[in-house]
Parts: structure tokens; sequence; C-alpha cells
């Protein structure tokens, strides 16, 4: 990952909900945060991977900037949503420009628009079950998509050095903080505003990655009109930071009852892959994004997919000073924290 090079990296996740901001230190142990801060944004200022409030997104970036540390520069960032692709398939056993020629065309049959207009990456492995064959994992996002978010990034004055996607930055935090047994299939469920990212890992590997267009916003403008509360309201008892202020009792129906659209997404996206790995169920899932905040929530996933459920702990094996998170509580926030740590391992590859 990162080598020799004791360079800090820094992970920037602009969320619908939130943006998140982590600065890593490679240390002879391990990691270390040596920067963090979450700054909420307003409502609706980004929906469905849409910026409504370009100005207000910019300046919570730069003001996340400034609280985090204003030397800050360089950030790794990443994308999920509508624009981008994710697949994985086999192919033939080729090499150089035959093996990218085959992998475009591929992609051609795949993406649900122009292979001129995307911009496309993939890791190529060796097939488990033919010699003969190979595994490719595929990426393709639209430029016009890319483009825009790009320039938000660099209208706030920092240089994007790396672009992942949300799923992909998960699954590189949770490998680095657990043991993966190769024995159990795994999903591990981003649960975001509007976007839901799921990746399955079987025998210890990335299998596949899902995204399902819902998240918790419907959760959240229910919870408000339910029990008429303004946004910040609104807000903790989604975090079930009110208590019993609120009757849980009703709080609880409202969260199951709002929640149908993201279980059954969930569900459909467990389905897709039992076909695709030809497999009858998943053994484990592991909940993060701010849908694993939601009270509730996590249990009733539990519940309806018949499936045992774990909060991803991104700081697990991480080192901080728990006075950096002041008043958040840095075992409550976790969850949030998973695609900006992900980033922030990451070390973009040099040129040849």
């Amino acid at each position: 990952m990162f080598g020799s090079n004791n360079k800090s990296l820094v992970g920037l996740d602009v969320g619908a909900n939130s943006i998140k901001l982590i600065k890593l230190d490679h240390t002879k142990t391990g990691y270390f945060v040596s920067g963090m801060g979450v700054r909420e944004l307003p409502a609706e200022a980004i929906v469905s991977d849409e910026i409504r409030d370009r100005d207000a997104v910019i300046f919570n970036i730069q003001a996340l900037v400034d609280q985090v540390d204003p030397k800050i520069k360089e950030v790794n960032v990443s994308i999920s949503g509508h624009g981008i692709i994710t697949d994985k398939f086999t192919i033939d056993k080729k090499t150089g420009a035959e093996a990218e020629q085959a992998i475009i065309f591929e992609t051609e049959q795949r993406a649900p628009f122009d292979i001129d207009d995307v911009t496309l990456d993939y890791h190529i492995s060796e097939s488990s079950v033919d010699d003969n064959k190979m595994d490719v994992l595929m990426v393709a996002a639209r430029n016009e998509f890319l483009d825009a978010y790009l320039d938000l990034i660099e209208e706030c004055e920092l240089k994007p050095v790396l672009v992942d996607i949300d799923a992909f930055a998960t699954l590189n935090a949770y490998e680095y903080n657990y043991d993966v047994d190769p024995e159990r299939i795994t999903a591990i469920v981003n649960i975001g505003q509007d976007v839901t990212n799921v990746s399955y890992l079987v025998d210890g590997a990335l299998h596949s990655t899902r995204d399902v267009s819902s998240g918790v916003r419907e959760i959240f403008n229910s919870i408000q009109k339910e029990f008429r509360l303004n946004l910040e309201l609104a807000t903790k008892a989604m975090k079930g930071e009110l208590g019993e202020s609120i009757d849980q009792d009703m709080l609880k129906a409202t969260i199951v009852s709002s929640a149908d659209e993201l279980v059954t997404g969930v569900e459909q996206a467990f389905s897709w892959f039992k076909s695709q790995a030809k497999t009858k169920k998943v053994d484990w899932i592991v909940l993060a994004g701010g849908g694993a905040l939601v009270p509730y929530l996590a249990e009733h996933v539990q519940a309806k997919l018949a499936t045992p459920i774990e909060i991803f702990n991104p700081l697990r094996n991480i080192e901080y000073d728990p006075e950096m998170f002041e008043y958040l509580q840095p075992e409550k926030i976790a969850p949030l924290l998973a695609v900006p740590i992900g980033l922030a391992m990451r070390k973009a590859k040099k040129k040849k």
C-alpha cells in the first residue's frame, strides 16, 4: 500500500448527507489518524448524485479542510450511484492489446451508456475454475458525471490524486480491520442517504458489487413528518440521540415501515448475487455507512434477510487519539468513516 513512504494521505468522502475527511499517517505498526472531521450538509444540497446547492457543498468542504488541516491540498476521493457501473465477467485468457479489446467489447455489452462516453478501469485475476480463462472486475464511470465531480473538488482548491468507488473503499477498510473468513460468504452493506453499496466476499476475495438506488432519506423524511421535527431534531432522531424524549415504539414503527424500499432493494441485490455465485445463502452481513447508525434498522434488516449482522468499525485496527473526536464518540460514528478511511489507505500508482 504505502511502501516506505511515510507521507500522510487524505480520504475525502462527499456524501449526500455529510462530508467526511480522514487523514492517515503510515506508522511502523500500521496507521494513525492524524486528522478527522465530519460536517453535515444542508438538506437536499445533494440528492441522488445531483448537486443542487453547489456553493453550500464547496463551502462545507473547504470549511472541513480548514478544520482538520488547512495545509491539505491532495485528496483521494470516491464516487457511487447512477453514473458508474461495476461488473465481473470471465473471458478467454488474453494479454496486452487483445485483452484490452476483449474487455472493452464485454463492457459495451453491459454498460447502459456509450463506451466512448466513459472512463474505464479494470482488474484481471486468474479464473478459479478454468486455467484458460481470466476473471475481470470492471468499473466504468460516465465522463460527464466524473468530470463534474472532479471539477467540484478542484473548485475547492484541492487536487484529486486518486478516484475510487465507495464500495471498493469500504472493502479496503474492511480487509485491513478484519480477518476475512474464506469459509464464509460475507456481504458488506454500506447504506448512504440515497445509494446503498453491497460488496460480496467469496472464498476470501471480492466476488462482485451491486448498487441499490435507495438509502435512508425516506426514513429521515418519515421521521421528520411523523414527529413534526425540524431538520436538526430529525437528524438526532435518526442517530438515536433523542432517547425517551420521543416515543421509541412509534420511532421503531416509523423506521421499519419507511425502510421497505431499502430492504427490498438489498433483498434483490442478494438474489442477484446468489444467482451469479450459484449459492443459496449469504452467511454474514457487515453494515456500514449512515444506515448503521439508524436505531432499529440493523435488527430489521437482519430479520428480513435472515442473516446475522455486525456493525462495521473501520477504526478497529487503527490508532487514534480519542480527544481528536471531541464530542463525537468514535464507536458511534465509526461506520460513517468506512469510505474515507478506505480512501486514505490508497496510494496512486505511478505512471510509467
